[in-house]
């Protein structure tokens, strides 16, 4: 994808970017291509299909968000649960640099190439923190510390939900972002996030610029706090869901 596509996708999400950010998703690109021949981190590498399968698709929560009416502060604090190669953290701190960004994830070597891209790209309060979803969300630091939590191809939406509404503040929000056939897991989730002190505010649907790639972003507000008894034990939410 040449750097006008790129630029005509964020357009239609209401996006601008300059310079320094179109520079800085180049050299991410390389990066994730270079360290992908020795590390599994994604199965896409032709250029055209990372910019929009992965760097417009994170960055898809923004207009999403618009779309839902809900505001996403400049500097709000939002951790990325299960960041794996950076998605959708990375891009949306490159696109909304004051954000106080959290990239969670149980493998430390996924977060060694991720420190790699945020020193290469100067980006500021990004926290690398090595851990398990559920043993991440007991730690009194993170737990019900985040404006947003966000998960992008973890899990289906009631493990998910256990995985990332411990983390939100009251009043805050857990995007998930899903496939349009995410209305089933929806109905399968409402128990999950009552139990988790959330409810289901908004869906919203869209078309990927330049594809005929359906996505939806689930939008659920943290309404009470979590029980102390969740998340359960590592393994648990993913065996039993709730």
């Amino acid at each position: 994808m040449c750097e006008a596509e790129f630029t005509e996708g964020l357009k239609s999400f209401g996006l601008v970017a300059d310079k320094r950010q179109l520079e800085a998703f180049e050299a991410y690109y390389k990066r994730l291509i270079q360290t992908n021949t020795v590390m599994n981190l994604t199965a896409i590498t032709e250029k055209q299909d990372v910019y929009r399968l992965h760097f417009l698709d994170s960055l898809s929560l923004i207009p999403a968000a618009g779309k839902a009416e809900i505001s996403i502060p400049s500097d709000c604090r939002m951790i990325d649960v299960g960041t794996g190669a950076g998605f959708p953290g990375v891009p949306l701190k490159i696109m909304l640099p004051k954000i106080r960004l959290t990239l969670l994830d149980s493998l430390n070597k996924r977060l060694n190439f991720l420190s790699s891209v945020i020193q290469e790209n100067n980006l500021s309060d990004v926290k690398l923190v090595h851990a398990r979803a559920e043993d991440g969300a007991r730690d009194p630091k993170l737990r019900e510390k985040y404006d947003i939590a966000v998960s992008r191809a973890v899990a289906s939406l009631p493990v998910l939900c256990e995985y990332c509404l411990p983390y939100v503040r009251v009043g805050g929000y857990f995007a998930a972002y899903k496939t349009t056939s995410v209305s089933d897991e929806i109905r399968d989730a409402e128990h999950a996030i009552r139990t988790l002190g959330g409810k289901t505010v908004s869906t919203i649907f869209f078309t990927l610029p330049g594809t005929n790639v359906q996505r939806a972003i689930v939008f659920i507000q943290k309404c009470a706090k979590t029980p102390k008894a969740y998340p359960r034990k590592a393994g648990t939410p993913k065996s039993n869901p709730l």
